[in-house]
């Protein structure tokens, strides 16, 4: 990007909370708040006055698949970021007083969590979406796990995942391609090896109803269908349906709940798709008195969807936005990166951008119906967290 003063660099590791054992759950997680907190060679002040002195930013964020790190710096300091980065992924202190102090922060973004009922709703629906698998585990783990994990525990998970096999490193911005494998090279000379963790996909059905009681203004709901995998041919079409679904303020959600009866401030839906899994996701927030006649709208919007599919109007603008977004988004180095490290990541390769609108601009209204029907028609979780029980949604389940 020629034209970008900055260079985005990201270092991304194959291994997230599904990776996790039930008994470390949450270390992914835990590392990734670790990790800034010092190396061997460097404080936690160092590392940060590095990155203040010449105006950058450095963060990191845990998926259910991986964890990514990142800089967004001068151009002038791309080697700059890749020495910080390989510092703090390789090299670890791993100080008991700052594993202790960063415990208490998990902690404390654990409760934030659980103070937020629309977070709350999103944890209860992934839990009932996959029982009993990983993928329906918090990302931040419970709070038994983080107050029991050890430094030696979390010291174990970073040495047995973080290996070259399972590090994917992408910039973006005003670089030079052979500068940056350079410098790749110079921070990581002599290391090799590593497993890439075993995944099993989830075969357990979803529960259908899952209602946790909390005296709250709003009921809070959620619905969530297994959706399609991350490289699934249905994805495009996917992506389509869910735009027309509840992706914008065009979106039959949008204009049916909120526009038309005004049901609902807050209403949409969203994708989440794995290696070998995915989601799709419906959530409201209305208000208690009204929650029964919110869903019942919504189911009527999917049951028209999976009968009837969607309108070319509707095809028409759902392609106009993916496309339009996603050309905006790569205006910024940190979007493109973000896009080369993910892909690269999860699947292997990375899809070109004309490549990627070709095939959105591919879809038909044939596609979107079969997804429809593929994802809407199966077997779903409805999760709320309102100040009622189950009965309230029984004859909705």
């Amino acid at each position: 990007m020629p034209e970008a003063r900055s260079v985005t660099t990201g270092f991304w590791v194959a291994v997230g909370s599904r990776d996790e054992s039930a008994e470390v759950s949450g270390a992914s997680h835990f590392l990734e708040h670790l990790l800034f907190k010092g190396t061997e060679s460097r404080t936690a002040r160092e590392i940060a006055e590095s990155v203040d002195a010449v105006g950058g930013e450095m963060n990191a964020f845990t998926s259910k698949e991986h964890t990514a790190y990142y800089s967004r710096l001068p151009a002038g300091e791309v080697d700059l970021g890749l020495e910080l980065l390989s510092d703090v992924i390789t090299s670890p202190a791993f100080r008991p007083l700052e594993v202790e102090a960063e415990r208490q922060v998990i902690i404390e973004e654990l409760l934030m969590d659980e103070d937020d009922p629309d977070e709350m709703v999103h944890t209860l629906l992934f839990e009932g979406l996959f029982p009993g698998h990983p993928l329906g585990w918090e990302t931040v783990g419970t709070r038994d796990t983080i107050e029991t994990m050890t430094r030696d525990d979390i010291a174990a998970f970073h040495a047995e995942h973080y290996h070259p096999v399972n590090l994917v490193i992408a910039a973006a911005g005003d670089l030079d391609h052979d500068r940056v494998v350079a410098g790749v090279e110079a921070c990581f000379a002599g290391r090799t090896g590593g497993v890439r963790p075993p995944r099993h996909a989830p075969v357990d059905p979803p529960r259908p109803l899952v209602v946790h009681r909390r005296d709250t203004e709003q009921a809070h709901v959620a619905l969530g269908y297994r959706a399609v995998p991350f490289d699934d041919p249905d994805r495009y079409a996917l992506a389509v349906l869910n735009q027309v679904l509840g992706g914008g303020m065009a979106s039959r959600l949008f204009q049916e709940v909120r526009e038309e009866r005004g049901l609902a401030y807050s209403v949409g839906s969203g994708t989440s798709l794995f290696a070998d899994a995915g989601a799709l996701v419906v959530y409201v927030g209305t208000a208690i008195g009204r929650s029964t006649e919110a869903l019942s709208v919504i189911e009527g919007v999917i049951a028209d969807l999976v009968a009837d599919g969607i309108t070319a109007r509707e095809l028409e603008v759902a392609k106009g936005y993916l496309a339009g977004s996603m050309v905006l988004g790569l205006e910024d180095s940190g979007s493109r990166m973000g896009r080369l490290g993910s892909s690269e990541t999860v699947r292997g390769f990375v899809t070109s951008v004309d490549e990627h609108l070709a095939r959105i601009a591919a879809v038909d209204l044939a596609d979107v119906h079969a997804v429809a029907h593929r994802v809407l028609a199966g077997p779903r979780t409805l999760a709320a967290v309102a100040p009622f029980d189950e009965g309230r949604f029984a004859d909705l389940v």
